[in-house]
């Protein structure tokens, strides 16, 4: 039972399932939303299944392997397999798409084509995420481009060409230098393209080309990531577009980039990540700080958010590049945590734009009153994205801390600095978090609106918060739940290339 191929299943299934929404009836919005609803929650359940029953945890290495012959001609691979650092962004996949799906069912106009394109990212993500080959590595990351380009551009807000023209621009800019880092790995010493990560890994390369690779490798993951000054389509692409997309690029997008920093920087190029460390760790500082400075500006409430996405990821690089056990399991934390977050405050901050239909936080005040259920979950969701004790964005902040701390790789001085400053960081976050709540929730400006009628958080949209602020709350208590599945594997990973 364990030779069946359930990565292939699992990356196959939704957008091969989706394509059939075209079959259905044109104006049936109900049925095509019911049929893309039971996709999602199928493929959720079949891998929590496959995982639980085929994957060993303390097993460090890649396991439910698949690897076929695709193109003949190429001598192309088709080539999956998982482990215990892409088990948790696989499942998170899963569960954000299927609460994402949900949520998107105030969308009427195109809805076939709407739902298939959540489908066809779905499938994307699984594939990137289980991807053992450099070349489906990279179709899988393209695959994803599209699909956003058109829900941005079709379902946006007033300046939806601009924001989609400026991501396309943006993320199909850094693909290029993916490419060019695959081939370029692949064609070393070798006539034969060899795309398989396993052969790469052992490959060792001139540091100068190392450092070669590794640069090509960055931009593509810092504009996903995304690492400053790469970052500017991430507010524009996230005020403009439905939220329903939001959920997807807050919680599963942006950790692509996360991903494809540890599971080809660190792991392939190991010397040129060493060397690198110290300076992405400055710029994860400088990110923090900068990110959490900005976002006060920001009139837009949803690119306030978007700011805060941005200061987050700021702490992954900096787990990333801490080159320690704690440092790395920290880093890993946050993209499963923010993963939660960043997707439920952008579903909480649509639902209060689908009742008041204003964007800006100074039109705004007095919703608490009319509207008590966002306004709990938001507040709530708010203080597990500031890093409140007992939510899951704290253990991930201060385990990111102790891996700076407790890292062999930096002078004590230049650690204690990079601690008082990522502790600034922190200080800002509550500040521009709770203004916005201030200026959203408080005061008496709707209150006091003629006519004014809003109605609260109905049973769908209760449903997806909390399905949400469980895990957030969940890991905060037990986040041993989330290490148990990589620890492992930070472990291999560190031992095999830093530690020797």
């Amino acid at each position: 039972m364990n030779s069946f191929p359930w990565l292939t299943t699992f990356v196959v299934f939704p957008i091969s399932a989706g394509s059939l929404i075209f079959l259905l009836p044109y104006r049936g919005n109900k049925i095509i939303r019911w049929y893309t609803l039971c996709i999602c929650a199928l493929e959720l359940l079949l891998m929590t299944y496959a995982f639980s029953y085929y994957f060993q945890l303390d097993d460090p290495l890649i396991q439910l392997t698949e690897d076929y012959k695709w193109i003949q001609f190429f001598d192309f691979y088709w080539r999956l397999g998982i482990d215990g650092f892409s088990l948790g962004p696989i499942l998170l996949t899963g569960f954000i798409t299927t609460l994402a799906t949900l949520a998107a069912r105030p969308i009427t106009r195109d809805s076939q084509l709407f739902h298939f394109l959540m489908l066809a990212m779905y499938s994307g993500q699984i594939g990137l995420f289980s991807s053992q080959d450099l070349l489906l590595f990279f179709i899988m990351w393209e695959l994803e481009l599209i699909p956003v380009y058109l829900l941005l551009l079709m379902w946006g807000g007033k300046k939806r060409l601009y924001s989609a023209t400026k991501f396309i621009l943006y993320t199909a800019g850094g693909s290029i230098f993916l490419l060019m880092g695959a081939l370029g790995i692949a064609l070393y010493g070798s006539n034969e393209p060899r795309f398989h990560f396993e052969t790469s890994v052992n490959q060792s390369y001139p540091v100068a080309l190392e450092i070669f690779f590794y640069i090509g490798f960055l931009i593509a993951f810092a504009v996903k990531l995304p690492i400053i000054p790469l970052h500017t389509w991430l507010p524009d692409t996230h005020g403009e577009a439905h939220y329903s997309t939001c959920m997807l690029l807050a919680g599963i997008l942006l950790k692509m980039g996360a991903y494809g920093l540890v599971r080809i920087n660190m792991e392939l190029l190991p010397h040129a990540h060493s060397i690198f460390s110290p300076w992405l760790i400055i710029i994860g500082v400088i990110q923090i700080i900068y990110a959490a400075s900005t976002s006060p500006g920001q009139r837009n409430f949803k690119k306030r958010i978007a700011y805060s996405s941005v200061s987050h990821m700021g702490f992954i690089i900096i787990g990333i590049c801490s080159i320690s056990d704690m440092g790395l399991n920290g880093a890993i934390l946050q993209i499963i945590s923010h993963g939660f977050i960043g997707a439920a405050l952008f579903f909480l901050a649509g639902t209060g734009y689908d009742r008041i239909r204003r964007v800006y936080l100074d039109e705004m005040g007095g919703m608490a009153t009319p509207m008590p259920k966002i306004f709990t979950t938001f507040s709530i969701l708010s203080l597990a994205s500031l890093a409140l004790p007992g939510m899951s964005g704290f253990f991930a902040e201060l385990i990111v801390f102790f891996g700076i701390i407790t890292g062999q790789k930096y002078l004590l001085m230049s650690k204690i600095l990079i601690t008082f400053v990522m502790a600034v960081g922190m200080i800002l976050t509550p500040i521009y978090l709770l203004s916005m709540l201030r200026q959203m929730f408080y005061g008496y400006k709707l209150f006091n609106a003629p006519n004014s009628y809003f109605f609260d958080s109905g049973p769908r949209e209760l449903f997806v918060s909390i399905a949400i602020l469980l895990p957030v709350i969940g890991i905060g208590i037990y986040p041993d739940f989330v290490f148990s599945l990589s620890i492992d594997r930070v472990e291999s990973i560190l031992s095999n290339y830093f530690y020797r």
